[in-house]
């Protein structure tokens, strides 16, 4: 089984999102189609059918959270080794190219925010961090060409 590990915060925030969608998402889309369905003929309303379509894609979307709730692992800070880089770490890292110092803290894709320096264990940068220790160089082949990381540190 493939399991997503989230934060705490994280799966607080799925939760929120699926309830969300249930609750109101769910009832918007019923008066959507309770509104179009008011303006006569069924088989000749666009806005009929495109309610229907938009809320089959509502079911979907929550079908697909609810599933990623279900094998949802919340990490537990405490039990994190950081020897090395793995999920949830904060890792500290010097671009040897242009000697710019970045942190990044590898997260599962669901939480995955770039400008808040959160990437993805499944993006090419993350993948190639994965493992690596302190000192270690991590080459990473990225659409632009090739990067070079050295590991500075590792975190909670």
């Amino acid at each position: 089984m493939v399991y997503t590990y989230l934060t705490a915060e994280g799966f607080e925030n799925l939760k929120n999102e699926v309830n969300e969608l249930r609750k109101k998402g769910r009832a918007d889309m019923a008066r959507q189609i309770a509104e179009a369905r008011d303006k006569g003929d069924l088989s000749e309303n666009a806005e009929y059918d495109a309610a229907k379509e938009a809320q089959g894609h509502l079911e979907a979307k929550i079908a697909k959270l609810e599933a990623m709730l279900a094998v949802a692992r919340v990490m537990d800070s405490s039990t994190i080794d950081t020897s090395k880089v793995s999920v949830m770490c904060n890792v500290k890292l010097k671009n040897l190219k242009d000697k710019k110092i970045i942190t990044y803290q590898l997260v599962s894709e669901k939480e995955a925010d770039l400008k808040t320096g959160k990437i993805s264990v499944n993006s090419p940068i993350g993948k190639g961090l994965l493992g690596k220790h302190v000192g270690e160089v991590a080459e990473i082949i990225v659409p632009a060409g090739t990067l070079k990381f050295e590991v500075l540190a590792i975190g909670i």
